[in-house]
């Protein structure tokens, strides 16, 4: 199996699977602490009205994905902040609304409908130079992003209205978060694939979440935790010859347990160690 990394292909992949790994890790952290796991679904899955738009006017898939990414996720932080409609109603109408713009579109292009399993449940192994290249950057700036606004998204995650009054630039912060979210879930399209992203956003997060609790601690935890299962999972899936994105939430949930268990097995030893000292 390890005489795959002899390949330019497989070494394009596990080079783009540690990098969305680690902007993933990172991204997923402030989702699942802001409560945003179900907006990421939906701006997902809106993803999809772009790939079907782009299929049949023939530009890059990809940009599709992006623009319709970038798009819901401003207009569901622009109309929720506004108190305009339910923030839960706008992720089921931009879910139902991409998904069904997708598949209208695929279906009217003329010719052989392309093979979109890729972009439901991730091919890494197709993944290019240009992409790669992509990945490095969109790494690089979540990194810089975190390190420069750490304390301000600390605020916001945890306390929004509390930030307001604490001279912190919420809308500023809150818009550029969004934006780097929808770009996270783009490139991560040809790694989890649209239906497992959601997956890739918050699993690795449960699990550092079963060690750690302070926010500053789970953001490189989860970003290690994330690279680490997405390298596995890639091997994995290379190794039985299934779909990449599969393997890697698989081998997510499975190191879940294994830390679930660990840290009930270390709870159960300090307490039986706690009741001998008292006795």
């Amino acid at each position: 199996m390890f005489e795959l990394l002899k390949y330019d292909f497989f070494q394009n992949a596990l080079l783009s699977t540690i990098l969305i790994g680690i902007s993933c890790g990172l991204v997923g952290t402030y989702i699942v602490a802001r409560r945003m796991v179900f907006i990421s679904g939906g701006i997902t899955h809106t993803s999809f009205g772009g790939l079907g738009i782009a299929y049949y006017l023939g530009f890059s898939p990809m940009l599709g994905a992006t623009v319709f990414s970038l798009l819901a996720a401003l207009s569901i932080l622009f109309l929720s902040d506004n108190k305009k409609l339910r923030e839960d109603s706008l992720i089921g109408i931009f879910w139902s609304a991409g998904m069904a713009i997708g598949i209208l579109f695929i279906y009217l292009t003329p010719g052989y409908a392309p093979n979109l399993m890729s972009y439901l449940f991730g091919n890494i192994l197709t993944v290019t130079r240009g992409q790669i290249t992509l990945s490095v950057i969109l790494c690089l700036l979540i990194i810089l992003f975190f390190c420069r606004f750490f304390r301000p998204l600390f605020y916001i995650a945890f306390d929004k209205d509390y930030s307001k009054t604490h001279n912190v630039h919420v809308n500023i912060i809150d818009v550029s978060a969004t934006i780097i979210i929808a770009l996270c879930i783009v490139l991560c399209l040809k790694l989890a694939g649209i239906i497992l992203v959601i997956s890739y956003l918050t699993i690795p997060q449960a699990i550092t979440g079963i060690f750690y609790k302070n926010f500053s601690q789970q953001l490189p935890a989860s970003a290690i935790v994330s690279a680490l299962g997405s390298v596995i999972g890639l091997f994995v899936s290379a190794w039985l010859n299934i779909p990449s994105g599969t393997s890697i939430v698989i081998c997510f949930l499975v190191l879940f347990v294994i830390c679930w268990i660990v840290r009930h097995w270390i709870f159960t030893l300090r307490s039986k160690a706690r009741e001998k000292r008292e006795e």
